[in-house]
């Protein structure tokens, strides 16, 4: 909670920590005599009352003063966001755990195959010379030769006896490719990110793949931003703003105290996912909401909107065209309706148009041949 005086709409404010701002090797026993488990503590029925914070990151040397200092905050200030794996779960682990030695080696592996084409790309010459007739003469630095620069087109004559060889160092050849591709594809499957996403890399698949790779990592990521961060971020933040706001006069709502369970109820619509195929997935939309498998609110929902929002848009717009006399909608789509709008007479354009396309159809009926007649 901030003061009033802070300059905020509503007083409140979020502070984000890493996970390494609360200590694992931090447990024990507390001066209240409740239990402290990497750096939670608990209650003596299990119940976490609060959290044990470093003051400053432990990474953080710009404040040397703070360095290693703890503070004990209460664990209803402390939204603890965890996905967890096990049953009894204290801390989360890192997305990147199962995946840590493999891009570890990778990364020095790469860095290897780098300095070999960088050593592979200097041109360098050894020149042998025959053994000396006295080896236990001491040579003088004098008599050693310099190093011979080479320009192109030069011819040099060597001394008899000497030879030239060429530095011709170790090519990767044809492992590099596909090592790199199983290496990476070892990794995306630990992180459950599609190949394509993790490395950029769109040659090796193609749409029908892709598509079913994408809509699987789809339903994952749909699954974490409704049981994790829906449950455990966004219900008791909005709870606490909304309190905030309405004890700060932000909002005006009489009877919160008594109706705040009912005024707490949202929807949470996340954004909506692109599609892959827009006018295959949008006609099959449509074909399901007339086939009764879903509703117009579930599609709307879906794609990240309010149903009812939506709708008195729609009925603005509609109103909106009829007022200027416009009409964006195609012939024959599901939005083509009759408009009624009122004439100088008070007969409606409706009317006027059905009468007219009642007399088309008699006018048609009464040119259509009979079925006695000889057609030409």
């Amino acid at each position: 909670m901030r003061r009033a005086s802070d300059g905020l709409s509503v007083p409140l404010q979020l502070q984000m920590l890493p996970s390494e701002m609360l200590p694992l090797e931090q447990s024990g026993i507390a001066a209240n005599g409740n239990a402290i488990r990497q750096g939670i503590e608990f209650d003596r029925i299990g119940r976490r009352v609060a959290y044990h914070f470093l003051r400053r990151h432990p990474g953080d040397s710009t404040d040397p003063g703070l360095a290693g200092e703890m503070v004990r905050v209460p664990a209803s200030e402390v939204i603890h966001i965890i996905d967890p794996v096990e049953g009894g779960q204290l801390r989360g682990v890192s997305k990147l755990a199962p995946a840590i030695v493999k891009l570890f080696l990778l990364d020095q592996y790469d860095d290897a195959e780098l300095d070999r084409k960088k050593v592979a790309a200097m041109y360098a010459m050894f020149v042998t010379s025959p053994a000396p007739e006295n080896p236990l003469a001491p040579a003088e630095d004098d008599d050693l030769p310099d190093g011979v620069e080479i320009s192109p087109g030069q011819i040099v004559r060597l001394d008899p006896g000497e030879d030239v060889t060429v530095g011709q160092p170790a090519d990767s050849g044809a492992t590099y490719e596909p090592f790199q591709y199983r290496t990476l594809l070892q990794i995306s499957a630990a992180l459950g990110i599609p190949y394509p996403y993790l490395a950029n890399d769109m040659v090796k698949g193609n749409f029908s793949n892709s598509r079913l790779a994408l809509i699987e990592f789809r339903r994952r990521v749909s699954a974490w931003q409704h049981s994790v961060m829906v449950y455990q971020l966004c219900r008791p933040v909005y709870a606490r703003w909304m309190d905030a706001a309405v004890l700060a006069g932000a909002l005006s709502l009489p009877r919160y105290e008594t109706n705040r369970a009912r005024l707490l109820t949202a929807d949470w619509l996340p954004t909506k996912w692109d599609w892959v195929d827009p006018l295959k997935d949008a006609n099959a939309e449509i074909a399901q909401i007339e086939a009764g498998l879903k509703s117009r609110t579930q599609a709307i929902a879906e794609r990240g909107f309010d149903a009812e929002q939506v709708d008195r848009e729609i009925a603005a717009e509609r109103a909106r065209e009829r007022t200027l006399c416009l009409d964006f909608r195609r012939p024959g789509s599901p939005a083509q309706g009759v408009q009624a709008v009122p004439d100088a007479d008070g007969n409606s354009d409706a009317a006027a148009r059905g009468d007219a396309d009642d007399a088309n159809d008699t006018d048609e009926a009464e040119d259509r041949p009979r079925p006695d007649e000889d057609l030409p």
